[in-house]
């Protein structure tokens, strides 16, 4: 019962949608209305700004990492945490008080590996790791897209091989199938070469690359 619980209330914090109260609250827009429409911290930062996106991206991860801390402290179970952290990426997904309209899973998975590094006790790799190659391959690629699924795709293998519990396993798995399915738009448009590149990311050519339709 404390497992079915923490999972209702893990998809409602999960379905916070912290791009539309940072848009409408200090910005006065609804980001649904613009760009690609998403609301995660990608569509945010390129309607609002890097400081309106960054700042959703912080929430949005924070927001299942305290739902991985209280169902740590409610019943120091790692299989209720898992479960409460699924249900806040599908409440992330999508949100009951967005009309089921949101964010594509990236922020929500990172939540759930910084909630089992702090609240869980596992090894600082499972967060730092998938971090380090998503900057590595938005560094030379530029697609947020392809940094979302490559590092999601890596650390749900490093974790399959670590001596891991079957729940956080299969967990981090639907997160990165839910990452998978979520950037498909953005899958068939890599395979046209026609998938858009952020600016804010150095080229190595010396030519500034055009601003990704991802969010």
């Amino acid at each position: 019962m404390k497992t079915a619980a923490l999972m209702v209330l893990g998809y409602l914090v999960g379905s916070i949608p912290f791009a539309l109260v940072i848009g409408k609250v200090f910005y006065h827009k609804d980001v649904r209305q613009y760009g690609s429409g998403n609301l995660g911290g990608g569509n945010t930062g390129r309607v609002l700004g890097k400081k309106a996106g960054l700042s959703v991206m912080a929430l949005d991860l924070l927001k299942v990492s305290l739902v991985a801390l209280l169902a740590k402290l409610l019943t120091g179970d790692d299989t209720a945490v898992a479960m409460a952290c699924l249900a806040a990426g599908i409440g992330h997904c999508f949100p009951v008080f967005a009309h089921f309209k949101g964010g594509k899973a990236v922020a929500a998975m990172y939540g759930y590996l910084f909630g089992l590094v702090t609240a869980a006790g596992r090894s600082p790799l499972y967060f730092f790791l998938p971090l380090a190659i998503f900057l590595i391959v938005i560094f030379f690629s530029k697609i947020i897209a392809l940094a979302s699924i490559v590092s999601a795709a890596a650390v749900t293998a490093y974790v399959w091989w670590q001596p891991e519990i079957l729940s956080v396993r299969l967990v981090l798995l639907v997160f990165a199938l839910l990452i998978l399915v979520r950037h498909r738009p953005n899958l068939e448009r890599m395979l046209r070469h026609e998938e858009n590149k952020v600016k804010w990311v150095p080229d190595l050519g010396g030519r500034a690359g055009k601003k990704e339709k991802e969010g």
